[in-house]
């Protein structure tokens, strides 16, 4: 098993959730995520980047170092005194800092917690199968991506029953970015008990404001306007008022 600095973010309602990471003898970095648990099983491997950039990412974002972990290849996690972890990773202040860069998105990560209350569980099937008939109908307006999202089928098998599950998976740029504003859509939606979260290979988390992720929005060779439409009848942008249209149907008043 590798060590790793383990990371910890407390939500205001009491939840939790980790972050953890460790540099390779190749010079390759490693992250894993996931709600608080004895599994990360979120994980992503890239190069190009520091480990102490990305760190200080994280704590800036809230995350407290927790301790050095062992983690093996499923994701488990053993905490000290139960295996042997290296404490020279432990993280060392940076007296001269370098500047840190934002990386150009290279994929999205995402993962759902659903412990929520069976009437949520059957709400939230609804409004799955609910926005994946809106995306249907407004896919006509964007190019087939050239290769499908399996995350699609996912979901219709994971709430068909309404069954407390929990899911993780990939969007690429290939495969468009419908799957990612679904996800926000569902994010958006707040339901109790089912937690989004969406990533990218930096372990950014995501927010459900898509004028504060231009980054992502390049990562799926779009903007905002391009797409304003789709998300307006998701429910992520709030319907432009046309004045034009508006007073071209208001008759003109003499006095």
């Amino acid at each position: 098993m590798a060590a790793w600095n383990l990371y910890r973010h407390r939500n205001t309602d009491g939840g939790s959730k980790d972050w953890a990471i460790t540099t390779h003898a190749d010079g390759s970095i490693s992250t894993r995520w996931g709600k608080t648990a004895s599994r990360l099983p979120s994980i992503n491997t890239r190069t190009g980047i520091r480990q102490h950039d990305i760190e200080q990412q994280k704590q800036a974002k809230g995350y407290v170092f927790v301790a050095v972990v062992d983690i093996d290849g499923d994701g488990n996690v053993v905490f000290p005194g139960k295996t042997s972890a290296t404490q020279s990773q432990v993280p060392e202040p940076d007296s001269n800092p370098e500047p840190m860069l934002t990386p150009p998105v290279e994929s999205l990560y995402w993962t759902i917690d659903c412990h929520a209350k069976q009437a949520v569980r059957v709400d939230l099937g609804i409004e799955v199968r609910r926005l994946i008939g809106v995306i249907q109908s407004v896919s006509d307006q964007h190019s087939k991506p050239e290769k499908d999202w399996d995350g699609w089928q996912q979901w219709i098998d994971a709430t068909l029953n309404a069954e407390i599950f929990d899911l993780s998976g990939q969007i690429k740029s290939a495969h468009g970015i419908l799957p990612w504003l679904f996800l926000l859509a569902l994010k958006a939606k707040g339901f109790k008990g089912v937690d989004i979260d969406i990533a990218t290979e930096t372990a950014r988390d995501l927010s459900v404001d898509l004028k504060a992720e231009q980054d992502v929005l390049a990562f799926f060779g779009t903007d905002l306007d391009s797409i304003r439409d789709t998300a307006e009848v998701l429910g992520l942008l709030k319907p432009r008022l046309n004045l034009a249209a508006a007073m071209s149907d208001t008759d003109d008043c003499w006095f």
